[in-house]
């Protein structure tokens, strides 16, 4: 019996590598996207190949962890790219050595812009874990994955005003939390 959308998780979940074929075969586009999108700026094309490899690693040593159906596994399958590619934009930021003789002001710039993104996409992450399951699902899809607001009103049953509107009133709600941070309040 060979993989298909309808049992390929059922199969995964009992080792079978036709269904991880199967899920490569379908998520690679979807995998790679969310790498590149997070480690472009590393400009280092062996370290993508790497994590979606990584990815689909772990999706096979994790599957007893999943509980859903195929539009959950896409989901899933999104958060675990999403969070191995951050994984491997750290690694690679505190590996990157500057000689401390012939440092350039440019590169110096540069690994402190990239710092500075780090800890701002960290803290970013941490503020959108704040919102509303909902609100926090939007926004991941939106900003993190880049699904057009017309796809992400239909997988919710709404209209793309309501689905504006969250996202309006979901961003003042991050702009005051990270106001309050700076003036040393607390995400919680």
């Amino acid at each position: 019996m060979k993989s298909n959308e309808r049992n390929f998780i059922k199969r995964l979940k009992r080792q079978e590598e036709d269904a991880l074929e199967y899920v490569v075969d379908h998520y690679l586009p979807l995998v790679k996207g969310v790498v590149y999108k997070v480690l472009t700026p590393l400009q280092q094309e062996n370290l993508l190949e790497e994590c979606m490899n990584d990815v689909f690693l772990s999706v096979w040593d994790n599957i007893d962890q999943f509980k859903g159906d195929a539009i959950d596994f896409r989901k899933w399958i999104c958060a675990i790219a999403k969070f191995k590619a951050i994984d491997y934009y750290r690694k690679a930021g505190k590996s990157m050595e500057i000689s401390s003789e012939h440092t350039d002001l440019l590169i110096e710039d540069s690994a402190e812009e990239a710092l500075i993104r780090i800890e701002n996409h960290e803290e970013l992450l941490q503020l959108i874990n704040g919102l509303e399951a909902m609100d926090r699902e939007i926004f991941l899809m939106k900003f993190f994955l880049g699904v057009k607001t017309e796809e992400i009103a239909s997988r919710f049953g709404v209209t793309r005003t309501a689905i504006d509107n969250r996202i309006y009133r979901g961003k003042k709600k991050l702009q005051q939390q990270a106001i309050d941070m700076k003036l040393g309040g607390s995400l919680v």
